[in-house]
């Protein structure tokens, strides 16, 4: 009789579950979309709503188990995967007394409180845990305790979305480091809570869960999510991870010195460290990796996959047109137009973020430049490839930092998620930063990377080196053109410099920035 694991992947626009048989091998997925309510009371705050999204989340469950036709008894073990940042507050009988999604800014004004405690404050805490004020959950537990102080003051335990969903699977208040990292309250060195950063910023020390490392059994399904769902009583609960690292592992990244690059809304940039190697300057986003004893160094890229879809939408009535009568895919269409632009898209330039510095995060107003009005040469395709180019130049100066910070970069590296679908995007990728690319089958691997978890948890696989040893192979090796990537060297300094001008212009006020982080 064959058995199976499942993954549960919660997201940023939906949540869906995923079921796997022995050899990792996808069998049948359930998906339902959901957003997340902005409170109009206050500026930048959108919330999690547990209630409802956690019966989309139990009825993807339902939903696989049906249209699969496989038997819930068959399926051994879940794993959980979620966006990081997200997390839930609990009171002390373990009900959900408030919840935020990844992408809430409402904290601006307790950021600028919390640096009038010091004027090191936010260093101090980065040099200890890797994280800033600008994603991390320290200003937003703060602006429940000034804004929410009755619910506050209830509070018993925080857990990150991931986990939230284990507890609703078996009741169990846990935590792991892959997620919890990006709070700003472990210790990045020791991978657990810091007591002392707490006390430094005037927070309550007393909510925070034991620390389980991804694979780890917990527990198991609940009689009543049992009930409901069509799972077993005796399917064990296996701790996962945040996306990014769930996705690292599904792509083979599980060893010291290999890097990663997430192709998607946002593009992370993921290097693996034996240490945490916190950089000094503060550059860096520092997180623990779903591995022990393992950390990664992260630069993010905002939106290269949001602006394409923006382009998309906005001006490719026509190649929507001929996708609808051909089937072809209106990407594909626009890849081939764009193959034919010659590199440096005839010169032109544009900037829609800027190289990653994580204590001083922020994006310049997006441009277009250096364009004439000549049709053969300024069109849509010249636009488009210039777009592809600048998420792979903001790559570039990730990859520099991690030079400068480490002393080397592997000449070797994954592609994955939407963008790695574009073998134009892949080769751009692999000419900008002179090194092979490498595209793995399963390019969507999140809950790949979870359901790895799920098998170590139960006893399939020692590890999830191992895990990704055995089952992860590779599509496709882009091999970069010498002569394409010298020349894109060159265009690196020009693209550079106007993404500083830019930030400059932003800064006076003649622009206005696409994003910066809370208190910036």
């Amino acid at each position: 009789m064959k058995k199976y694991v499942m993954a549960v992947d919660a997201g940023t626009g939906s949540v869906r579950s995923v079921i796997f048989d022995e050899n990792f091998n996808q069998i049948a997925v359930a998906q339902h979309e959901w957003t997340h309510k902005e409170d109009s009371r206050y500026e930048g705050a959108i919330d999690f709503d547990v209630e409802n999204n956690a019966k989309l989340m139990i009825n993807t469950i339902r939903e696989v188990i049906k249209t699969s036709g496989i038997d819930g008894e068959d399926i051994l073990a879940i794993s959980t995967t979620s966006m990081r940042e997200a997390f839930v507050l609990y009171d002390e009988e373990g009900n959900e007394i408030w919840a935020v999604s990844n992408v809430d800014a409402r904290a601006s004004k307790e950021v600028f409180e919390l640096k009038e405690i010091s004027e090191n404050i936010e260093k101090d805490i980065y040099d200890i845990s890797g994280q800033t004020f600008a994603l991390g959950a320290i200003p937003r537990l703060l602006w429940v305790k000034n804004n929410l102080p009755d619910s506050y003051g209830k509070t018993k335990a925080i857990t990150m979305l991931n986990d939230w969903i284990i507890y609703r699977l078996t009741g169990i208040l846990s935590i792991e480091p892959s997620n919890a990292s990006t709070t700003g309250i472990l210790d990045a060195n020791k991978r657990n809570w810091d007591m002392s950063i707490l006390e430094k910023c005037g927070l309550k020390q007393d909510m925070y869960p034991p620390i389980y490392e991804s694979g780890t059994p917990v527990g198991k399904v609940t009689k009543e999510i049992a009930k409901i769902t069509g799972l077993s009583e005796n399917c064990t609960v296996v701790v996962g991870g945040g996306d990014v690292q769930m996705g690292c592992v599904g792509v083979g990244v599980v060893k010291s010195g290999q890097a990663a690059l997430l192709g998607g809304s946002f593009w992370q940039l993921e290097y693996n460290t034996s240490s945490p190697n916190i950089d000094r300057m503060g550059r860096i986003r520092v997180n623990c990796h779903a591995i022990p004893k393992m950390w990664q160094q992260e630069l993010i890229a905002f939106y290269p996959g949001l602006v394409l879809r923006w382009f998309r939408d906005c001006f490719c009535q026509y190649e929507a047109d001929l996708a609808k009568k051909t089937g072809e895919s209106i990407y594909s269409l626009l890849n081939k137009q764009a193959e034919n632009v010659p590199v440096g898209s005839n010169s032109v330039l544009c900037s829609f973020s800027s190289i990653m510095d994580y204590k001083q995060w922020k994006h310049p107003s997006p441009c277009f430049t250096n364009f004439g009005i000549d049709p053969e040469k300024y069109n849509k395709a010249t636009f488009y490839r210039s777009i592809l180019e600048n998420a792979a130049l903001v790559t570039l100066g990730h990859k520099k930092i991690i030079e400068d910070l480490t002393g080397g970069f592997p000449d070797t590296i994954i592609f994955a998620s939407g963008a790695s679908n574009s073998s134009l995007w892949c080769q751009i990728v692999a000419d900008v930063l002179g090194i092979s690319i490498k595209v793995p089958t399963v390019k969507e691997s999140t809950a790949l990377g979870a359901a790895f978890c799920a098998g170590v948890g139960i006893g399939w696989v020692p590890s999830l080196e191992a895990a990704a040893e055995k089952y992860v192979n590779i599509e496709n090796v882009y091999i970069p053109n010498t002569e394409n990537n010298t020349l894109y060297e060159a265009i690196f300094n020009n693209w550079k410099q106007l993404s500083e001008a830019q930030i400059k212009n932003s800064d006076n006020g003649f622009l206005q920035h696409m994003w910066r982080a809370p208190g910036i």
